[in-house]
């Protein structure tokens, strides 16, 4: 089979670094036609930095980078320092890029790309705020149809919360993007926190990553040392829950995850629930389903490809 197209759309941020990497690692089932920058977890020109810095990482400096949306569609910028440092990417020692960002916007990429591709051939792959995606799904409607599908990182069901109560970051920082994006009639795949935080960086896990013996290995495994530290205080887990990389392992074995089709509605106005995703898991509403939405993983077969992965870099 030929390799899967995508693009992948983040905001690095550790986790989203190890996404990137997985994909990266797996040149013969992922052809990354570029990465786009969004701010979320750190404004833009860390985030297009740190996406550069990740691909030289990786010996990739083929993979194009473009720099997208600096501020959520209609919102004051939200970022998320408190958990990912004040690079985004705190932890190893990583040079600063040399490979240069590309002059080009990424909400022009997006549809470029989408316009040129044959039709369905492209799964966009977003990691962080939905903004650039929203912003090209408004700019150009004609590319809906032409996705194959959109894979991403955001939203709870019972997990809920990650920055709120009721929210979780992605979707937080950019509700309203969040709305275009799951009402554009578009394939969906969500990975919530639900299913996020059952892909924890224990330490044998982590001890694994160091263990590879390379640059990228222990880059990965002092990333997730700096990373844990927040999600071991706020819940008392036993690691860093490797959100972001879900998306990368499902392009790859899509059997390590279960979940259902089921209707997903974004909370744009709510005093207490702004930004929520408002998940039918029970089907109770009556709504038409918008997405699938998963629920569960094989953590175990998760870090087994992660580790054999990245050891190939």
């Amino acid at each position: 089979m030929d390799a899967r197209k995508i693009i992948i759309d983040t905001d690095p941020g550790q986790d989203d670094a190890v996404a990137i990497l997985l994909a990266l690692a797996s040149p013969s089932e992922i052809e990354v036609l570029g990465i786009t920058a969004v701010a979320g977890n750190v404004p833009l020109p860390l985030t297009s930095k740190n996406a550069r810095i990740i691909c030289e990482l990786a010996g990739r400096t083929d993979v194009k980078v473009y720099s997208g949306c600096d501020a959520p569609l209609q919102r004051k910028l939200v970022t998320a320092e408190h958990v990912h440092g004040k690079t985004g990417l705190d932890g190893p020692d990583l040079p600063d890029p040399v490979m240069p960002l590309q002059e080009q916007h990424a909400v022009d990429f997006i549809i470029e790309t989408l316009r040129n591709e044959p039709a369905g051939s492209v799964t966009l792959c977003p990691l962080g705020p939905l903004t650039n995606i929203a912003a090209a799904l408004q700019r150009a409607p004609d590319i809906a149809p032409r996705i194959q599908e959109i894979v991403l990182m955001g939203g709870a069901y019972f997990e809920v919360g990650n920055i709120t109560p009721t929210a979780e970051f992605n979707i937080y920082v950019d509700p309203e993007a969040a709305k275009i994006v799951f009402g554009a009639g578009v394939p969906l795949v969500v990975m919530p926190l639900d299913v996020t935080h059952k892909a924890l960086v224990t330490k044998p896990r982590n001890d694994a990553f160091r263990a590879l013996g390379t640059p990228v290995g222990h880059a990965v495994a002092e990333m997730t040392d700096f990373f844990e530290r927040f999600d071991k205080e706020k819940y008392g887990s036993a690691g860093a829950p490797l959100h972001d990389p879900c998306v990368t392992a499902y392009l790859l074995r899509p059997e390590l995850f279960t979940g259902r089709r089921i209707n997903v509605e974004i909370e744009t106005h709510g005093d207490f629930t702004l930004g929520m995703t408002v998940a039918d898991w029970w089907r109770v509403s009556g709504r038409a389903p918008n997405a699938i939405f998963m629920g569960d993983i094989d953590a175990d077969g998760f870090f087994e490809v992660l580790t054999e992965r990245l050891g190939r870099l």
